[in-house]
């Protein structure tokens, strides 16, 4: 069996997508924040006897990425320039395992990291208390609740510290709180590409270094979640079900198939 923990704000479509892989999600309080899914999980793998899987601390983690995704980047950029990779964090093992591989792979690519402007963990300077395994001891104290889903938990992932530790990236960027969602809704508008919230704020931070670097400049933002987790979210929240007046507008152009509101 598998269980996750998963807290509270997270959006339904992460449940259910879950629950139909099989898995059962156990929900833990929003006041708790990302801290109390995993003190949750610690309680039930102690109590059952159950593997947990520590992926906030464990190096296959950040190994992963390194043997996987960097190369995969760096070989897509083997016969052109790469000036600069943007990324956000969640457990820091994309930002730790891709940056030690392009900059022992292509030190000259200047690696930009960015976080929410609501919780600057890592721009505070203050570490996290952590557990004789690393797992955080409570939550940081410079956490806010911000609409990046999947990004910076209420504390610093010991995955990330130790990246943190080997300096890898060269720039960092604070996401102000609507342009995650502004970009995001942007890209499916403009670009025809459906990705999440976490997506809109790396291709903000993306857009915002672009507008400084150097001209001919040549950036990688990867953009790894579907918008389709997000349809109960503020991400959708402008968006309506029912047919919009200028909708209406044209189904009644034509005499037939109406589906019209019931005054």
């Amino acid at each position: 069996d598998c269980v996750i923990t998963m807290a509270e704000p997270f959006s339904v479509e992460r449940r259910k997508i879950m629950r139909m892989l099989g898995a059962k999600v156990i929900v833990t309080p929003k006041k708790d924040k990302g801290s109390g899914m995993v003190f949750k999980a610690e309680e039930l793998c102690e109590k059952h006897g159950w593997f947990l899987c520590h992926q906030f601390e464990t190096d296959a983690n950040w190994k992963f990425h390194e043997a996987t995704t960097g190369p995969e980047i760096i070989n897509d950029f083997k016969d052109s320039d790469l000036d600069y990779w943007v990324t956000g964090y969640g457990t820091g093992g994309t930002f730790h395992g891709v940056g030690k591989y392009i900059k022992a792979n292509r030190p000259s690519v200047k690696i930009v990291l960015a976080e929410p402007e609501a919780a600057a963990l890592v721009d505070s300077g203050t570490p996290t208390p952590r557990k004789a395994d690393g797992s955080p001891k409570e939550s940081h104290p410079a956490f806010a609740a911000h609409p990046i889903q999947g990004w910076t938990p209420d504390f610093i992932p010991k995955v990330l510290e130790d990246a943190l530790a080997l300096k890898l990236h060269d720039e960092y960027i604070q996401i102000p709180s609507t342009a995650g969602i502004e970009t995001s809704q942007m890209l499916a508008r403009n670009e025809g590409i459906l990705t999440g919230i976490s997506g809109g704020a790396t291709m903000w931070a993306a857009i915002e270094i672009a507008k400084k670097a150097p001209e001919g400049s040549v950036l990688c933002a990867m953009l790894p979640d579907t918008g389709e987790r997000y349809l109960s979210t503020p991400l959708f929240a402008s968006i309506n079900a029912d047919m919009n007046e200028e909708e209406l507008e044209i189904t009644k152009s034509t005499p037939g198939y109406q589906l019209l509101p019931v005054e």
